[in-house]
């Protein structure tokens, strides 16, 4: 018993006994085509965070070590990715100068407080909570986040100097300075994107008829940002291009990542308290998104609680490690995945492979351009962008269109916490508009059946004397009067009426208004001479009904089935006095 319990914990006690020769070498080759991906990425993402490009390097490392030990993902890859990179430097941007040893710091800071705050939600088991983020809403940020992004990057594929944290700063500045427009930086960063986007669809095909195997074209193909970093790199070296003006990476420290303690402050911790639960939970949802749907593939199963713990403990480990905010990446994981990858180990070993490059192979980097780390971003970021889902959300649910409208809009213009924040709020107000106002049918009998529909949809026997009506939502505070309205209505002009049975088989839960609404609606039933019945009530709620004085008063019955109920109040459901 208590082997399983510290199995729940650290789950690489349960992996690591399985693990065995053949494995390792899955693991192995996954690991080294994944870091082969890492290294530009790490650099890019750390630019676009606003930080030196070792820090990229540095939140690979440690991080991905700590996920390995307490992740339940066997495929997930952790490290910094595009959307929460934007949202470290928008919150931090706000707080401290970039370029600063102020704002490393405050990235630290950053990811200290959100792997707390992950840690603590694992804990105590509120992977819920990321539930109140709907894919609708997901989807309209990441992809209003991807514009953001590519904008974001147009300064460093043109050379002008440019900032801003929404889409209308970013143009704003871009036009400003357009006639600062560097043409050799125009043409390295126009080459690397051409070619990183030839790469992703024409590599493959064109090694195939050239004869070569399928997993070795894979492989070849998605080291496309290698050869682009190391093709410009070249370039800008043997023409001496960073001497013309084209900004290049410079020196990078040939270190491993050192040990950094955050330096808290009572400010500094209340200016990034919000920004970093909103990092903590974009981050979550995107992960568990990616590792449940790997998972999947291979009938195994994630745990979204000690999710939060490996995230947090890997935010925290890259707090410590000269690094900034982490989660699992789509990109890499499937990578990861693709690769062979059986067990976190593989994330280990990528994780070793990191730290060899961050010491033998960061000279090489010296003249990397920094519009070849751009082209990076842009080509990654703009797979995320799915303007389609205004089309799907229109079509199929106008709530959802406007609460993807909205996320999208107000990430654009305000930012990426107003666009989130936003989205959350508009989805939270649509749902209790929606649940305020729920479906009621009223249902007959289906001929010959023991069923009931809607009379509206279906050719169904009814009995004057009697209204089925059934609710097809919980009934609690913000919905209770609108189903008294809804039944004063219905009888108000029907003098036969003499029954009322309310068919509860989709009711979960009946809260103290609803509790109240339903003694008023008796009370008054009774006095028009209507007696109120309920047909099949759910167990847990019938429970609580029977603590209540409801059922003592109530002037009908509570019926088991709704069949039950029209056969006993009209004396035969199939009497003559039944018409269509």
């Amino acid at each position: 018993m208590k082997t399983i319990k510290v199995e729940r914990v650290l789950p690489i006690l349960e992996w690591g006994r399985r693990y065995d020769r053949a494995i390792f070498l899955s693991d192995l080759v996954a690991a080294l085509i994944v870091t082969i991906m890492l290294i530009p990425q790490s650099l890019a993402y750390a630019m676009l965070a606003g930080l030196p490009p070792e820090a990229g390097l540095y939140a690979s490392i440690v991080p991905i070590i700590l996920y390995a030990m307490f992740g339940t993902s066997r495929s997930l890859a952790v490290g910094p990715v595009a959307v929460i990179s934007l949202m470290t430097a928008a919150a931090i941007g706000d707080v401290v100068q970039a370029g600063t040893a102020q704002y490393a710091e405050a990235a630290l800071v950053m990811a200290a407080l959100s792997g707390s705050m992950l840690l603590v939600m694992g804990v105590l088991k509120l992977g819920f909570l990321a539930n109140f983020l709907s894919h609708p809403v997901i989807a309209g940020f990441i992809t209003a986040s991807g514009i953001i992004i590519a904008a974001s990057q147009i300064q460093h594929l043109t050379g002008i100097q440019a900032s801003g944290h929404n889409l209308v700063e970013v143009l704003h500045s871009l036009l400003q300075n357009i006639s600062a427009i560097h043409l050799p930086t125009v043409v390295i960063g126009t080459l690397a994107v051409g070619f990183l986007f030839w790469v992703r669809s024409g590599l493959k095909p064109l090694l195939l008829r050239l004869g070569m195997a399928d997993y070795s074209a894979g492989v070849v193909a998605r080291t496309g940002p290698v050869l682009a970093v190391a093709g410009t790199t070249l370039a800008v070296w043997a023409f001496e291009l960073d001497a013309r003006g084209v900004s290049i990476v410079g020196t990078v420290p040939q270190t491993l990542p050192p040990f950094t303690v955050p330096g808290f402050s009572m400010e500094l911790v209340s200016d990034l308290a919000l920004p970093a639960l909103l990092i903590s939970v974009i981050g979550f949802v995107e992960s568990i998104s990616v590792a449940q749907t790997l998972a999947a593939k291979k009938r195994q199963r994630i745990n979204p609680d000690q999710e939060l713990i490996g995230l947090g403990a890997a935010n925290i480990g890259a707090s410590l490690t000269g690094g900034f905010p982490v989660t699992g990446g789509f990109s890499r994981s499937v990578v990861n995945f693709d690769a062979g990858a059986e067990t976190p180990a593989a994330g280990i070993m990528t994780a070793l492979c990191l730290a060899v490059a961050s010491i033998a192979l960061t000279p090489l980097v010296y003249y990397l351009p920094k519009a070849a780390l751009a082209a990076t971003i842009v080509v990654a970021v703009l797979s995320l962008v799915d303007l389609g889902v205004l089309r799907r959300s229109y079509a199929y649910s106008r709530s959802d269109f406007i609460a993807v409208l909205v996320t999208v809009l107000m990430t654009l213009g305000i930012g990426v916490e107003a666009g989130v924040g936003s989205g959350v709020v508009i989805s939270l107000l649509l749902f209790l508009y929606k649940t305020s106002r729920p479906h009621v049918a009223e249902v007959g009998l289906v001929p010959e059946t023991q069923h009931f529909r809607n009379i509206r949809r279906h050719q169904v026997l009814t009995h004057p004397q009697l209204v089925s009506m059934r609710v097809d939502e919980s009934l609690y505070f913000a919905n209770a009067r609108f189903l008294e309205d809804l039944i004063y209505t219905r009888i108000a002009d029907d003098r036969a009426v003499r029954h009322v049975v309310l068919m509860c088989s989709a009711v979960n839960e009946i809260d103290m208004s609803a509790l109240e609404s339903l003694e008023a609606i008796n009370h008054r039933l009774a006095e028009l001479g209507i007696k109120l019945h309920l047909s099949e009530v759910k167990g847990p709620v019938l429970d609580r009904l029977n603590r209540t004085d409801l059922l003592q008063h109530l002037s009908g019955k509570v019926y088991l089935s709704q069949y039950q109920a029209v056969q006993e109040l009209t004396g035969s459901v199939i009497s003559p006095e039944f018409c269509q």
